[in-house]
């Protein structure tokens, strides 16, 4: 089963049996949301999700 680690605390956790690409996952230990950019055999590379924040036009 592939497995993602997370880049901001070091966690690792298995990727969902049916994850795909642009698919948003949540470590499990530290909350981060990371977007899933690839899936090569057990190497799942992903990117943190970017929040934008609201822009109240100031």
């Amino acid at each position: 089963m592939p497995k993602i680690k997370c880049p901001d605390c070091g966690a690792e956790f298995d990727a969902p049996q049916d994850a795909s690409p642009g698919e948003i996952v949540s470590c499990p230990d530290c909350g981060l949301e990371l977007e899933i950019k690839s899936i090569k055999g057990d190497v799942v590379e992903v990117k943190e999700l970017a929040v934008e924040g609201e822009d109240w036009g100031e």
